[in-house]
């Protein structure tokens, strides 16, 4: 077996795992980039992170359709990854012993003015460059107009993302195997305006787009970029591939997991609501970032914070650049 570790910082925790690898005697190269001609000739990608770094490799992988194993390196819980760090040396002899499945999940493929974009796994949303803005767009469902909306945004989810920022926007969950998307206004000034189900073969068109501030496509809430003119998304025909080494199922733990944080979020003061939907759309922001974008006191920001923390819905990190400096992200 040959294997691709992924990890973008390499210090520390990255010897434990080569003292697993070398104990099985297998192939491996460590890197902090994906090169996309190393994984023709590999046979599994290992991603090790949380799941932003797994979502930022599958839109590194492209078309690709190698498997890969998510290991979570701060030994929590986390969505996308399979095992924690603390457990890889255990979880590596299941894969050795042939004890693990493949389960596919569908993908977006995603053109923004004519520019094709990393493919979806969660989710493509558009909205303004300004947050809490107002767009102007219309959708199109294999070429028959839907609706002309005037709204904060529209997040077109897969499976996968259904359970993500779809659903904290108010759409549908959707099973891992449902062959359809969930297409959800955000925050729409037309009060009867309902999330939509489609087809997965369906081709999703979003165009006369406008806003006062400009508009940006945002896929699975890492990669983001300006579009003037129009967004197209439909099924990419290579899934992503996950190593699955355990029968439970992800998609219930998901969801379960998911409708208790809603209903804690429901006990929380709107400021505490505020910031989180601001981390969501905006991905990892400082508390001074934060201060700027929400309008709140740093009393009320803190706060918040400090709630949002508690309830295990944000997480806080050092900042790459200062180990002082926090940066906060939601879950």
């Amino acid at each position: 077996m040959k294997l691709i570790i992924y990890k973008k910082a390499l210090e520390g925790i990255i010897n434990d795992v080569k003292k697993a690898l070398d104990e099985f005697r297998v192939d491996y190269k460590i890197v902090r980039e994906i090169i996309r001609q190393d994984l023709g000739s590999s046979d599994l990608l290992v991603v090790i992170g949380e799941d932003r770094d797994v979502l930022q490799a599958f839109h590194k992988i492209g078309g690709y359709s190698i498997p890969v194993l998510g290991v979570n390196d701060s030994n929590e819980g986390s969505f996308l990854t399979e095992v924690a760090i603390k457990d890889f040396q255990e979880a590596f002899k299941r894969v050795m012993k042939g004890e693990y499945r493949i389960e596919e999940a569908t993908r977006l493929r995603v053109v923004a003015d004519g520019r094709e974009l990393p493919p979806a796994l969660n989710e493509v949303a558009l909205f303004s460059s300004k947050s809490a803005t107002l767009i102007e767009y219309v959708l199109n469902v294999d070429r028959e107009t839907i609706w002309r909306d005037y709204s904060d945004g529209v997040i077109i989810s897969t499976p996968t993302g259904s359970t993500a920022y779809s659903m904290s926007a108010g759409g549908p969950i959707l099973l891992h195997n449902a062959e359809a998307f969930a297409i959800v206004s955000v925050n729409s000034l037309d009060v009867t305006r309902r999330p939509l189900i489609v087809s997965d073969r369906s081709q999703i068109k979003i165009d006369e787009i406008g806003g006062g501030h400009g508009c940006e496509v945002i896929v699975d809430g890492t990669y983001r970029t300006r579009v003037r003119e129009g967004l197209e998304t439909y099924r990419l025909p290579e899934p992503a591939r996950f190593m699955r080494l355990f029968e439970r199922s992800k998609t219930m733990e998901k969801m379960v997991k998911k409708v208790r944080l809603a209903e804690e979020l429901l006990k929380m003061p709107p400021s505490a609501k505020l910031i989180l939907k601001t981390l969501e759309y905006e991905g990892p922001l400082t508390q001074r970032d934060l201060v700027k974008k929400t309008l709140l006191p740093d009393r009320t920001t803190r706060l918040a914070l400090a709630l949002l923390i508690e309830k295990g819905l944000v997480k806080r990190k050092p900042t790459l650049r200062d180990a002082r400096q926090k940066v906060y992200h939601a879950v």
